[in-house]
C-alpha cells in the first residue's frame, strides 16, 4: 500500500523514461509490463517497483534485445504482482500476440558482424518508435530506439560496444549509417519533427568515430596524407569522420578539413600538403562539383622536377549519375574506400601522376 501512495500516471512515467505514453501502454497490453495497481480498477498508476521494471525494459530494448525477450527479462528481474507474466490474453489488446523466439543475450559471444533481423510483418512496439528502419540488425534497432527517447547514455554505451565487438566498418555500415538514414527520412517527411533526434544521434555517432580515431595507432608516415573534405555547400561530415577513423585504425596519415571547404582553400591544401589522395564528399547532386574534382586532380605539389598530383576519390551519392567524368576513383562503400587507399599507399614509390581507377558508383 505504501508503494500505491507514490504511484504516478502513465503520462508522468513516460516523460520520466523519455518514451511516448503509447509505447508504455503497448508494453502493458502486448507483453504484460503493467502496473500492480489501477486506480478505480481501470486507470494505470505506476509505483516505484513498476517503474523499475519499465526502466529495465528500456535498457534492454536500447541494447537491441527484442521487446518480447526484454519484457520476460524485466519481469524476471523485478518480480511481483505487477510484474507477473499475463496468464491469458491481455485486455484491450489491439493486435494478436505472436510467440517470441528466444534470443541470445547481448552479453553472450557475438559473431564477427551483426546479423540482420528477419523482415518484420508489421511495426511492433519499440521496433524503432516509428522510424522507417526496414530489415536491420538488433543493434541498429536498439540505437534508433535510444535516439527517439533522447537517451544519450544508452546511445554512447551501445555505440562503444558495437565498435569494440564488430569493428569500425561493420559498426558503421550495419548500425550507425542505417539509423542515421532512418532518422533523416523521418525528419524529411514529418515537417521538421525529429530534428532533435537527428542532432543528438549525429553527435553521439561523431563522438564514437572520433574516439576511435584518437585511440588508434599513429600513422606510419606523416607525409603525403589523405585529405578529407566536403565540397563547397556540403555540410554532411559523418561519412568522412567514419573514413578518418578507418584510416587511423590502419595507421594511414590523414587531414580532416570538414564541411563546406571553399575552392581556394582546398587547392591551397593540396599544394601545401602534397596529399597522396583527396576524398571529396558530396551528399546530393546539387552539391557535386565536377569542375572542382578535375581541378584538384590536376593540382601538382612538390619541388620542380618531382611534382605529383593526387588520386581523387569521389565519395557520396551526389557523384552518382551523369557527367562525373572518367578517371576518378568512386568506391561503393567505406570498406572499399579504405581498401583502395591502403592499396594506393602500398604501391607508392614511383614519381609523377598517381593512377586513378574507375568505378561507376559512389558510396
Amino acid at each position: 500500500m505504501a508503494e500505491a501512495a507514490h504511484a504516478i500516471t502513465t503520462g508522468a512515467v513516460a516523460r520520466r523514461l523519455g518514451v511516448s505514453p503509447t509505447t508504455v501502454r503497448s508494453w502493458d497490453q502486448r507483453y504484460g509490463i503493467g502496473p500492480a495497481v489501477r486506480a478505480n480498477g481501470k486507470h494505470r498508476r505506476w509505483a516505484p517497483g513498476d517503474i523499475a521494471m519499465l526502466e529495465e525494459m528500456c535498457r534492454l530494448t536500447a541494447a537491441g534485445v527484442p521487446p518480447g525477450e526484454a519484457a520476460r527479462a524485466a519481469r524476471a528481474t523485478h518480480g511481483g504482482p505487477g510484474a507477473a507474466a499475463p496468464t491469458g490474453p491481455p485486455q484491450n489488446r489491439d493486435a494478436p500476440q505472436t510467440p517470441q523466439t528466444p534470443q541470445t543475450p547481448q552479453t553472450a559471444q557475438k559473431p564477427q558482424t551483426p546479423s540482420p533481423s528477419p523482415s518484420p510483418r508489421g511495426r511492433q512496439p519499440g521496433s524503432g518508435n516509428g522510424l522507417p528502419l526496414g530489415n536491420v540488425t538488433p543493434e541498429c534497432r536498439g540505437l534508433a530506439r535510444a535516439a527517439v527517447r533522447l537517451d544519450g547514455p544508452a546511445m554512447e554505451s551501445l555505440l562503444e560496444q558495437v565498435v569494440r565487438d564488430y569493428g569500425l566498418v561493420a559498426a558503421w555500415e550495419q548500425v550507425m549509417a542505417p539509423a542515421l538514414h532512418a532518422v533523416g527520412r523521418k525528419w524529411a517527411s514529418s515537417d521538421d519533427r525529429y530534428v532533435e533526434v537527428e542532432h543528438l544521434l549525429s553527435w553521439h555517432v561523431s563522438t564514437a568515430l572520433r574516439r576511435r580515431a584518437v585511440t588508434s595507432p599513429g600513422p606510419f608516415d606523416a607525409t603525403n596524407p589523405v585529405v578529407l573534405a566536403c565540397v563547397p555547400a556540403e555540410a554532411h561530415t559523418l561519412p568522412l569522420e567514419a573514413l578518418a577513423a578507418g584510416l587511423a585504425e590502419r595507421g594511414l596519415p590523414y587531414r580532416m578539413f570538414g564541411g563546406a571547404v571553399p575552392v581556394e582553400a582546398l587547392i591551397a591544401v593540396v599544394r601545401r600538403s602534397g596529399p597522396a589522395a583527396v576524398v571529396l564528399w558530396s551528399q546530393a547532386r546539387s552539391t557535386a562539383a565536377h569542375a572542382l574534382a578535375t581541378c584538384v586532380a590536376d593540382t601538382a605539389s612538390g619541388v620542380r622536377g618531382a611534382r605529383t598530383t593526387p588520386l581523387v576519390v569521389l565519395a557520396g551519392p551526389g557523384w552518382a549519375g551523369r557527367g562525373a567524368g572518367t578517371g576518378f576513383l568512386r568506391p561503393t562503400g567505406l570498406r572499399e574506400a579504405l581498401d583502395a587507399i591502403l592499396h594506393l599507399y602500398e604501391g607508392l614509390g614511383g614519381g609523377g601522376r598517381r593512377g586513378r581507377g574507375e568505378d561507376p558508383a559512389g558510396f
